[in-house]
C-alpha cells in the first residue's frame, strides 16, 4: 500500500496526466483517499473495487461528454472521505523516546522477579517483571544455518490453518464453523471441498516445491532498541544489527512501551542470549502452474493454486517453528500442542516478520537475508521494495524469552524516526518514506 503512494507521487514528481487507477484486495476506496490520490493530482485518481468495473471506469474517462463531471465527482466525494476519516481519527498521545525506552519490558536478568523498575526519566514504574527466578536464556541445541530442500508437502499440509483461506475469497468466518455458517456455509463447502480436491494433486503430482532455511545464533541487545547477532559464541563479530522501533503511545503505569529488543539480554549484562532467523516458500514451481492455467483461460483454479501455496507456505513456518521449539534450539522440548492450539499461539516464543506490526520496517529484511543466504538456500528473492519472490513465502526471526509476545508499534514521533535514521545511516527523508504507515506526522 506505501508503495502505490509512493508511485502516485513519482507520478506526479514526473508530469504524469494520465488516470491512476487503484485496486486489489487489500486497497480500498479510504486508502484511496487519504493516502495517493493527494499524492497525484495532476491525473484522475480513481479506486475501482472490482475488476469487472474497470471497462465502465475507463469509458468514463475517455468520453468527452462525461469525463469532466465523472472526475469531478470522484474528487469531490475523496474530499468528503478525507474530512470522514479526519473526523475518526483518534488522538493518541505519544511521549519522548527516551521516555518510551525508559519505560520498555523491565526484566531483571540476572534474577527475574517481580519488582517493578522506576522509571529514571519519569519516575512511573517500569514494566512488570514475571516471576523466572534463575532463568537464564536457553542455549540451541544447533548454532549456524540449516537448510530443507523439497520438503515433504504432505507433512506441510498438516499445519494448515484454513480461517485465512476463506478469508482469501472473501468468506467471513473461522474454519471449521463457516462450513456450518447460515449464510456462506454452502459456498465454503464447496470451494473447500475443491481445494481439497486441489491440495491432493498438488501433493501427489509435486505441483509445489518446498524450501526453507533457518538459522540460530548468539545474540545481545545493544543501544536500548536494537539487536547485534553474532558470527559466534565469541560475540565479538557482528553479523548483522537488527534495527527495531519502539512503542510511543503513552500507556497506563502497569503497560509497558514495548520494543522486540527488550526480549534480549542486554549487551552489558553479561549474559548470552540467542535469536532465530528463518525463511521458507511453498511457491517453487507455480509460476509455470500459473501460467497454463491462464492460457487456458481459467482463473479460477490459477487464483486457487496460490491461495492452497500461501496457506501451504505459512503452514511451513508453523512447523518448521514447532520443530526449532522442540528440536533445533530445544527451548520447548517437552512442547505437546495440536494444531489449533499452534494456530492460537499457545507456545512459548514468537516469530515476529519484518513488515508486520512489531517491526513494521520492511527493510530489514535485507540483512535478514543476508544472514541466511536465502537464495542460495531457499530459492527465494526479494524485490527492490522488499517483497518476496515466490510470493508465497515467510520470513522473520525467532525468539524464546517466555515474555516475549506480538504487539503493534503504533504511531511514532519524529524523535525516533531521527533516531532510527542515525542508526541505519539514512537521511532522515529516507526514513519517513520506509516508515511512512506510523508516522504521527
Amino acid at each position: 500500500l506505501e508503495e502505490m503512494a509512493h508511485v502516485a507521487k513519482e507520478m506526479e514528481r514526473q508530469g504524469f496526466t494520465i488516470p491512476l487507477l487503484i485496486g486489489g484486495a487489500t486497497t480500498s476506496r479510504m486508502h484511496t483517499a487519504v493516502k495517493i490520490e493527494p499524492n497525484y493530482l495532476s491525473g484522475p485518481t480513481v479506486y475501482v473495487n472490482d475488476a469487472s468495473r474497470a471497462v465502465g471506469v475507463c469509458s468514463s474517462l475517455l468520453s468527452t461528454t462525461l469525463r469532466d463531471e465523472y472526475v469531478a465527482d470522484i474528487k469531490a466525494n475523496y474530499i468528503k472521505a478525507r474530512e470522514q476519516h479526519e473526523s475518526k481519527k483518534g488522538k493518541n498521545t505519544l511521549i519522548p523516546l527516551a521516555d518510551a525506552r525508559a519505560l520498555g519490558v523491565k526484566i531483571n536478568w540476572a534474577k527475574q522477579t517481580q519488582a517493578q523498575t522506576p522509571s529514571p526519566v519519569s519516575g512511573r514504574p517500569g514494566g512488570v517483571g514475571v516471576d523466572f527466578e534463575g532463568y537464564t536464556p536457553p542455549k540451541p541445541n544447533m548454532l549456524g544455518v540449516y537448510k530443507f530442500e523439497n520438503y515433504p508437502l504432505d507433512k506441510i499440509a498438516e499445519y494448515i490453518d484454513w480461517s485465512p483461506f476463506f478469508n482469501a475469497w472473501e468468506l467471513a468466518g473461522r474454519y471449521p464453523k463457516i462450513l456450518q455458517d447460515e449464510v456462506v456455509g454452502e459456498t465454503a463447502r464447496t470451494l473447500f471441498a475443491e481445494a481439497q480436491e486441489m491440495l491432493k494433486k498438488i501433493i501427489a503430482e509435486k505441483w509445489l516445491s518446498a524450501n526453507a532455511v533457518f538459522g540460530l545464533f548468539p545474540a545481545n541487545s545493544v543501544n536500548d532498541d536494537d539487536i547485534e547477532i553474532y558470527t559466534d559464541e565469541k560475540r565479538n563479530k557482528v553479523a548483522i544489527t537488527w534495527h527495531n522501533l519502539r512503542q510511543q503511545t503513552k500507556k497506563p503505569a502497569d503497560v509497558p512501551n514495548y520494543c522486540l529488543a527488550d526480549f534480549i539480554a542486554p549487551k552489558a549484562s553479561g549474559l548470552a542470549d540467542y535469536i532465530g532467523g528463518f525463511a521458507v516458500t511453498a511457491g517453487v514451481g507455480i509460476d509455470e502452474r500459473v501460467e497454463a492455467f491462464e492460457k487456458n483461460n481459467d482463473d479460477y483454479s490459477s487464483i486457487m493454486l496460490k491461495a492452497l501455496a500461501d496457506r501451504l507456505a505459512e503452514a511451513f513456518a508453523e512447523l518448521l517453528h514447532a520443530r526449532v521449539r522442540r528440536e533445533f534450539w530445544g527451548h520447548a522440548a517437552d512442547e505437546t500442542l495440536g494444531n489449533e492450539e499452534m494456530i492460537d499461539e499457545k507456545y512459548q516464543g514468537i516469530r515476529p516478520a519484518p513488515g508486520y506490526p512489531a517491526c513494521p520496517e520492511h527493510t530489514e529484511k535485507g540483512p535478514l537475508f543476508e544472514l541466511l543466504q536465502v537464495p542460495v538456500n531457499a530459492g527465494i528473492t526479494i524485490t527492490d521494495s522488499y517483497a518476496m519472490l515466490p510470493t508465497a513465502a515467510v520470513s522473520g526471526f525467532y525468539f524464546s524469552h517466555p515474555q516475549s509476545k506480538y504487539f503493534a508499534i503504533g504511531k511514532i514521533n519524529k524523535d525516533q524516526v531521527e533516531s532510527y535514521a542515525q542508526r541505519k545511516g539514512w537521511t532522515v527523508e529516507e526514513a519517513e518514506r520506509w516508515l511512512a504507515p506510523v508516522l504521527n506526522y
